[in-house]
């Protein structure tokens, strides 16, 4: 089969040219587009996502550095010979076909011996590194655009902290007791005092209404109160767009950890696991259990409020404490969220993969 393939030398000029330019071009107008975004998040002045899109970019480049390597040590790598019992195990599928085999693998057949990675499998990897950067690209942005949606609800709440109703409501003159308050309602309840029942509770309210306006005003006096000397028009709205963009450059990050996962899921790919059973439902379930956290650590401020003090002066005063995370890390709900996110991609980039190489 190798011997039929055209060569370089084969193949006219223009169209050789032709492929290139378009390739160039290609390339060129999206990097121009990334260089128009970098201009527009500096212009509005949100250095965060500034960085968030360099971190996009370098990982990026690494995949593409990973790709070149790979069809640099295409032949070299096939060229390896292990015990054909070595390259009978941990198989995706049950058996395999060698009538394809390349030159490289048939010197190892003729040795008794199976090739480490064939060229063709050395191809259908770079096929697949290719769809998981598309992937992890659209699914970041995917993943920012609903943040900003969701966020667009909070906007009009922060507005209202500025109007005389809401000045009326949170007057500090003003006593009532905790469960007497909006908040103290939505979470001093029953189920919620006993921790039992405390987490089924709050794995439910995660599919609706996760944060309600009760729950924003809240939130908001708490940050104020533990930043400033008394209530202002601090513009909560702002700050939480902020630590979004911050977070969102974490979250869209790569780190080595992160790739260690992706190289065990490639590894428990093969068919003696049933990786298709079990492993798409992991970045699933860790996700519901980051909401059933986030919505148990407001629920435990208001507890922990409640237990202080009977007695509201004004609007519920809760606190921020980094011991309602795992092992005291806020930054570890990050983490998982980073690990989601990569996840999601990889399981998506596989399975197009998959597909595509079945019924092309």
């Amino acid at each position: 089969m190798a011997a039929e393939e055209i060569t370089l030398e084969e193949t006219p000029t223009w169209a050789v040219a032709t492929v290139c330019f378009f390739l160039i071009f290609i390339s060129i107008f999206l990097e121009y587009l990334l260089h128009l975004l970098a201009k527009y998040f500096n212009k509005k002045r949100r250095k965060y996502l500034i960085q968030a899109l360099y971190k996009i970019k370098t990982e990026l480049m690494l995949l593409g550095f990973v790709s070149l390597m790979m069809i640099v040590l295409e032949k070299p790598i096939a060229k390896i010979c292990i015990p054909k019992s070595a390259g009978e195990t941990f198989l995706p599928c049950g058996s395999v076909d060698s009538s394809d085999w390349s030159e490289e693998e048939t010197k190892c057949s003729e040795q008794g011996k199976a090739s480490l990675l064939s060229t063709e499998g050395m191809t259908e990897l770079r096929y697949l590194i290719f769809v998981l950067a598309s992937f992890h690209s659209v699914l970041s942005i995917l993943t920012f655009g609903l943040g900003m949606a969701k966020m667009r609800r909070w906007e009009s709440w922060e507005a209202e902290t500025r109007t005389l109703d809401y000045q009326f409501s949170t007057d500090p003159r003003r006593f009532q007791l905790t469960h007497q308050t909006l908040f103290g309602k939505r979470h001093l309840r029953c189920w919620n005092e006993n921790s039992a029942l405390r987490w089924p509770a709050c794995f439910l309210r995660q599919f609706y209404g996760s944060v309600s306006k009760v729950d924003y005003f809240t939130l908001r006096h708490g940050f104020i109160m533990a930043h400033f000397d008394q209530d202002n028009n601090f513009d909560f709205h702002k700050c939480i767009r902020r630590a979004l963009d911050k977070d969102f450059g974490v979250v869209v990050g790569m780190s080595f950890w992160i790739w260690m996962s992706a190289v065990s899921f490639i590894f428990f790919n093969a068919q003696k696991f049933y990786s298709y059973y079990w492993v798409p439902f992991i970045p699933l379930v860790m996700l519901l259990l980051v909401g059933t956290k986030l919505q148990a650590i407001i629920t435990l401020m208001c507890l922990d409020s409640h237990d202080k003090s009977h007695v509201v002066e004004g609007t519920l005063l809760v606190r921020p404490s980094d011991q309602l995370f795992w092992f005291g890390r806020p930054k570890l709900l990050l983490q998982l969220l980073q690990f989601i996110s990569f996840q999601n991609s990889f399981q998506l980039a596989f399975f197009t993969w998959t597909w595509v190489s079945i019924h092309w």
